[in-house]
């Protein structure tokens, strides 16, 4: 493999409450190569404290991309992978990050692939967990199982390392791997078509979109896989 696929990587960050938890996660890439940074709504930023913490990563901050919600920090992804600590009722079966992190290189060759951590304080939320493909925990003590948001970051960029440089993966598909906005579209469509027909209840949804997020989210869904759906979808409301 190559260090190469690192530049596919980005760290998405969701609500970061310290900016100096900024400039640390921007420290952890770059040491192990990894440079795209995404900070969704960031309490404060940019601020001196990141650019203290940052200390020789400051070049990685500076090229940081602001946005407004996890949708537009993954846009153009074709494989998201949520790191959470928490066990979640209804979320992804979560691999521990050196598993995670092979995965996350074998897609890394298809395109743009995002590692996603929460606010320090709560993590991400079940619905961020869902825009994800998988989940993915770093595997503590249990006597001391929280980590520094930086340190997280710096566990799951050197898991990606190791799987770029020296791990041996399976072939890449041929087929065009399914971008995040495509898939959240089918989403939109999936549930508009739901309600059309009456299967949801919008007074009583109970867990059923989380759920068929997490089904279909089992699966890396190609770009024509996405069509098809979205074909057989208005096919129905018709």
């Amino acid at each position: 493999m190559s260090a190469d696929l690192l530049s596919h990587i980005r760290i998405v960050l969701s609500h970061t409450s310290h900016p100096g938890n900024i400039g640390a996660a921007a420290r952890a890439m770059k040491t192990m190569g990894i440079a795209s940074l995404y900070l969704v709504n960031p309490k404060k930023f940019p601020d001196a404290d990141a650019d203290a913490r940052a200390s020789g990563a400051v070049d990685v901050l500076r090229a940081a991309c602001v946005c407004s919600n996890l949708s537009e920090a993954l846009r153009g992804t074709v494989y998201a992978l949520a790191v959470s600590a928490r066990r979640r009722e209804l979320a992804y079966a979560s691999t521990e990050a050196r598993s995670a992190a092979l995965g996350l290189v074998a897609a890394a060759r298809d395109g743009e692939v995002a590692i996603v951590f929460g606010t320090e304080m709560s993590g991400l939320t079940n619905e961020e967990i869902l825009q994800c493909r998988a989940a993915t925990h770093i595997p503590t003590d249990p006597a001391c199982s929280s980590l520094n948001l930086a340190a997280a970051v710096q566990v799951m960029a050197y898991e990606a390392r190791v799987a770029a440089v020296g791990a041996t993966l399976l072939g890449s598909s041929e087929a065009e791997p399914a971008r995040h906005e495509d898939v959240e579209n089918f989403y939109v469509h999936l549930e508009q078509s739901l309600l059309a027909s009456g299967f949801l209840d919008p007074a009583n949804p109970k867990r059923l979109l989380p759920r068929l997020r997490r089904l279909f989210g089992r699966v890396r869904l190609e770009q024509e896989e996405v069509n098809i759906l979205r074909g057989m979808l208005n096919s129905f409301r018709k």
